[in-house]
């Protein structure tokens, strides 16, 4: 399965979690690593070529920091002008068909703060629950996310098992049942 991770932060460098991510998929050669804001620092995003790199691929991770509850504005950016009529939906779409979705999400955060009674209110869950939207309405494959939550507690123990983690968790995930969309 050919695994493509659209990586979505506005400054990778400085990110201790997502930039942590990155360096572990990049030793994984069946791994396509495209970073969004390094490729399209003007926010040019070139929608021939992004069409090209999800056709070319089966399984699809977009990999942020969650952002005012959402993702980046590039990233958003990419979904509006890439997930086009009659290529990714509508009558003549099959681009997207069949496609595994999913999302790896870092948040500032507690685990104890996405819960219906944490100071958030919603689940990890109930904010992507867009992305999962979206990946129905394209004919695509939810699966279910990757996350770390209380990214202010950084340890080398933390970061490395968490990378781990994430690689694991984008080679083994499976999709979603239709009973739990």
């Amino acid at each position: 399965m050919k695994t493509l991770v659209i990586v979505a932060h506005p400054n990778l460098e400085a990110s201790n979690w997502n930039k942590a991510w990155v360096e572990e998929l990049k030793k994984n050669g069946d791994i396509t690593i495209h970073e969004l804001y390094k490729e399209y620092p003007s926010e040019n995003i070139n929608v021939q070529r992004e069409q090209q790199l999800v056709e070319a691929h089966d399984r699809i991770i977009f990999q942020y920091p969650l952002y005012w509850y959402n993702m980046p504005p590039l990233l958003k950016k990419w979904f509006d002008g890439v997930l086009l009529y009659n290529w990714a939906y509508g009558p003549e779409a099959t681009a997207t068909t069949g496609k595994e979705i999913g999302v790896a999400i870092s948040t500032y955060g507690t685990t104890e703060s996405y819960q219906p009674t944490g100071s958030n209110r919603l689940t990890l869950e109930q904010i992507l629950a867009p992305i999962q939207a979206s990946a129905r309405f394209i004919s695509a494959v939810y699966l279910p996310h990757f996350s770390v939550n209380d990214t202010s507690d950084v340890t080398p123990e933390r970061l490395a098992q968490s990378s781990k983690a994430y690689v694991e968790h984008i080679k083994s995930v499976k999709p979603v049942g239709e009973a739990a969309l």
